[in-house]
């Protein structure tokens, strides 16, 4: 599949799906792409819609207070989902872990749950959590985790601006942190034990797959008949999961705006091309 697919993209298709799953948001961080993420919600709707942990970061809105007004848009948006009649539920995790004082209330009608098991359209019983809870360094070292993210953070903040150069040049957005994840091999076996973690976790409950996000990394697989699903992130990768209508799950990618990705006339062109969707998955179920 051409990486640049979403160039294409009919700039005022709305796109309907039975669920959405988004986590890792990171609201009150420098490097939350709100705007896409704004562009994401205008353009895809669904019946149900699960906010699978870190929407809010209290780590770092502890330390320094930012909220521009696209953060503020966003959950706007949210709320307004849940006016139009789509059920939105939030799953707390541990960058947003103040949340879990409040759990099986409501605010605005959005739920907050620990974590769901979601039957999908084909009926498959997926357990919906954040999945700190399986990470070792979150659990027991929690000092360790916080300097990881401010390192985290500052690398995130210098790869802003040099993507903002190479997007002026007409280039895709390259990621920093996901290219050092894959080339550190303690950072590859910890992507690969978490995931097998949580497979577990979903055959001790006794369901067909988990959905969950945390470490920023995207994917939809099957590890020991067990189907494992990663949201990804709205920091960096712009990723989320949508449910079909026929119980599909499919791996989403929004890396442009809506005046980025509107369809260019052929001078002379009789009918314009068919518009490409969003770039899709890597992998399907």
């Amino acid at each position: 599949m051409n990486d640049n697919s979403d160039v294409n993209v009919e700039p005022h298709a709305i796109h309907q799906y039975r669920t959405l799953f988004i986590s890792d948001i990171h609201l009150g961080t420098r490097g939350c792409q709100a705007d896409l993420l704004l562009d994401f919600l205008k353009y895809n709707e669904s019946e149900e819609l699960f906010l699978v942990g870190d929407i809010i970061d209290g780590w770092r809105l502890k330390q320094a207070w930012h909220w521009p007004q696209a953060h503020n848009d966003v959950v706007q948006k949210l709320l307004r989902k849940v006016r139009k009649g789509a059920r939105v539920v939030f799953v707390p995790g541990n960058h947003d872990e103040f949340a879990r004082d409040f759990l099986g209330l409501e605010f605005g009608g959005v739920e907050v749950i620990d974590h769901v098991v979601h039957q999908t359209a084909d009926g498959k019983k997926m357990l919906v959590i954040h999945g700190d809870q399986f990470d070792i360094v979150v659990k027991h070292a929690r000092w360790l985790a916080h300097l990881g993210d401010g390192a985290y953070d500052f690398a995130i903040w210098i790869n802003s601006w040099f993507n903002r150069a190479r997007r002026k040049l007409g280039l895709p957005y390259w990621s920093l942190s996901k290219w050092a994840k894959l080339k550190v091999k303690n950072a590859v076996n910890f992507i690969g034990d978490f995931e097998r973690t949580l497979a577990a976790e979903a055959r001790k409950r006794g369901v067909d797959g988990v959905v969950c996000g945390h470490i920023h990394h995207a994917a939809i697989r099957d590890i020991d008949g067990v189907t494992y699903v990663n949201t990804g992130d709205f920091v960096e990768s712009c990723t989320a999961i949508a449910e079909h209508f026929d119980g599909r799950l499919e791996l989403l990618h929004w890396s442009l705006l809506e005046h980025e990705r509107a369809p260019i006339a052929l001078p002379g062109a009789v009918d314009m091309p068919e518009p490409a969707r969003p770039e899709k998955a890597v992998a399907q179920v």
